[in-house]
């Protein structure tokens, strides 16, 4: 490609809504631009790229036994009401009707219309297994389109669909899309993590796992442990239980320490106003959180140095939503404003977290404003009937494998995996029959990519030393060659003589032919990405070049040195 001819218009400053590198560098390499809020055109540049990702894909699944097919974006309502997500996919889910009045929606993902589709084309468990998959748009209206095409509201997604006749070929199914990933992900350059997950709205029935892009920029918290292979996303990741409660303890068997003591702390609401006015660790203190989770309200309790998990609440409850109860709710539900819940005499579910549930006696709220109990005992002043995990973890605790420190990292969400099981096709009456002519559920799984989030990953991850360098499977343009005068006729001559053998061999050079001064052509060749980068200047009458690869240290080399030496680094050779 000859750079004259290319459709890369550059910016010199950083555009001042973009707050990722990412996002920050495709807009001023020229290779994005946005149309609305979370909504994006893909110029040349960024197109060449997702389509290298995208082959490298459709590689790896093919070779995993996936069958490609695309499916539509607009999707029937009926569907999703059958599968029961209509109502909790929630705001994400772009809802449109048609003149008809017929309602649709824009897919976010395609569980609905694949079970849809395999229910009339599968009928005998001759035709299992079976893995289908698609690239294609999807569209989330997300409340806060952010980070470029880290999160937007229309994207591009690899998502694939396993259809096995028992439980062994889901797990045969998920080990292959599993691995499948890893290769993906190796060959598209990227330091990724996969780490346990939670199933969120797709659902499900089994293990699932997300693989993480490790990024400081990343929404996601990576919890790994120090020494084992243990590692999960913050939301799933276990703490470690700290024992048997209290109240089974002997000294609280015997009527434990002082009885409660109601203390008054005026306008004292937040954790660290109670600590400095008490003169106690946060670790001392009960915090009473108010959820409202599938429409009824629920308190959790924690230690007041930790924060609750809403993910592991809705786990444990098997609800579809939590979210935090409202001022007036807690208000209505404790007697007293926000900052004074406690458990004593709370006439709610409360789910206990194991900590609390291990503490000899504690402070909390007195569900009275401006007051609370000291000396609160769990398992005599409140009960213990729901106790588990329900907190965050917090870095350097232990290891709930093998007891090392744990480490927190910034993570991309680049894929996820679902063992689905029978949640959409019990849902959905997709069944097959049996050796024996029984109707069985199809037993399924899900394995999405974010196309267009992997192609901003892997830019994040190789932003460097104010130069962008794209791994050679993905780079749009493998080497770049810079003539720095093109005015003369030498520097010209070699330069086109080297793209034409470096065209010849399949390395899609990139040829500067403009007649730019040499300190604009380097500028936008740092935004380009080439791995390789050839200059051809004074010593193009001596038939030498400076070579300079991925490391950016350039080197003096003949021409054909140059050449060789380009395609080595591809792996190719001349024809």
């Amino acid at each position: 490609m000859r750079q004259s001819q290319l459709l890369m218009t550059t910016m010199r400053d950083v555009p001042s809504e973009a707050e990722a590198l990412s996002h920050q560098w495709m807009l001023r390499g020229g290779y994005i631009r946005q149309t609305a809020a979370g909504i994006y055109s893909y110029l040349p540049l960024g197109w060449r790229v997702l389509r290298k990702i995208e082959a490298i894909i459709r590689q790896e699944m093919d070779a995993a036994g996936g069958q490609e097919l695309l499916m539509p974006a607009v999707q029937p309502a009926e569907l999703w009401k059958e599968s029961g997500r209509y109502d909790v996919y929630g705001a994400e889910l772009i809802r449109l009707h048609d003149r008809h009045d017929r309602e649709f929606v824009l897919g976010p993902t395609h569980e609905e219309v694949i079970t849809s589709i395999v229910r009339q084309e599968i009928s005998s468990y001759r035709k299992l297994p079976l893995n289908l998959y698609q690239i294609q748009s999807k569209y989330r209206d997300e409340r806060r389109p952010r980070f470029g095409l880290l999160r937007g509201r229309e994207f591009l997604m690899k998502d694939a669909y396993s259809f096995d006749r028992d439980w062994e070929g889901l797990d045969a199914s998920y080990r292959n899309m599993y691995d499948t990933y890893e290769r993906i992900f190796s060959r598209c350059g990227l330091a990724f993590r996969a780490v346990e997950a939670d199933a969120g709205a797709i659902g499900g029935q089994g293990e699932t796992h997300e693989f993480m892009a490790l990024a400081d920029i990343g929404e996601d918290t990576v919890v790994s442990c120090s020494d084992c292979r243990y590692a999960a996303n913050l939301e799933r990741a276990e703490s470690v239980a700290p024992g048997e409660p209290a109240s089974m303890r002997d000294s609280v068997k015997t009527g434990g320490s002082s009885a409660m003591e109601r203390i008054l702390t005026p306008d004292v609401k937040s954790i660290q106003e109670l600590t400095d006015f008490l003169q106690v660790g946060a670790e001392q203190l009960m915090k009473t959180l108010i959820y409202r989770v599938d429409g009824e309200l629920v308190a959790v309790l924690v230690r007041g140095d930790r924060e609750a998990n809403e993910t592991k609440v809705k786990s444990y409850l098997g609800a579809e939503a939590a979210e935090m109860a409202s001022a007036e709710e807690v208000k209505q539900a404790t007697g007293a404003p926000v900052g004074f819940a406690g458990p004593v005499g709370l006439r709610l579910k409360i789910l206990v977290d194991h900590e609390v549930a291990a503490m000899a006696e504690g402070i909390s709220g007195a569900n009275q404003e401006d007051t609370h109990l000291k000396g609160v005992r769990p398992g005599l002043e409140f009960p213990l009937e729901y106790v588990g995990d329900f907190r965050n973890v917090a870095e350097g605790e232990p290891c709930p494998r093998c007891g090392a420190p744990l480490q927190f990292h910034r993570g991309i969400e680049l894929g996820h995996v679902f063992k689905l099981g029978t949640k959409y096709s019990d849902a959905m009456n997709g069944k097959y029959l049996d050796a024996d002519g029984r109707e069985k559920p199809l037993i399924m799984g899900c394995y999405g990519i974010g196309v267009s989030r992997v192609m901003a990953a892997i830019a994040e991850q190789r932003i460097s030393d104010g130069r962008l360098v794209w791994p050679m499977s993905v780079a749009p343009f493998r080497v770049h060659i810079i003539p720095v005068a093109v005015k003369d006729e030498t520097q010209m001559e070699l330069a086109e003589h080297i793209y034409r053998e470096l065209s010849g061999a399949g390395l899609e050079p990139l040829l500067d032919d403009r007649d730019e001064r040499a300190g604009v052509k380097f500028k936008d060749a740092d935004l380009a990405g080439a791995p390789l980068r050839i200059i051809v200047g004074r010593g193009a009458a001596s038939g030498e070049v400076e070579w300079m690869g991925e490391d950016g240290i350039k080197i003096s080399l003949r021409a054909g040195e140059a050449v060789q030496r380009s395609l080595e680094e591809a792996g190719l050779q001349l024809k």
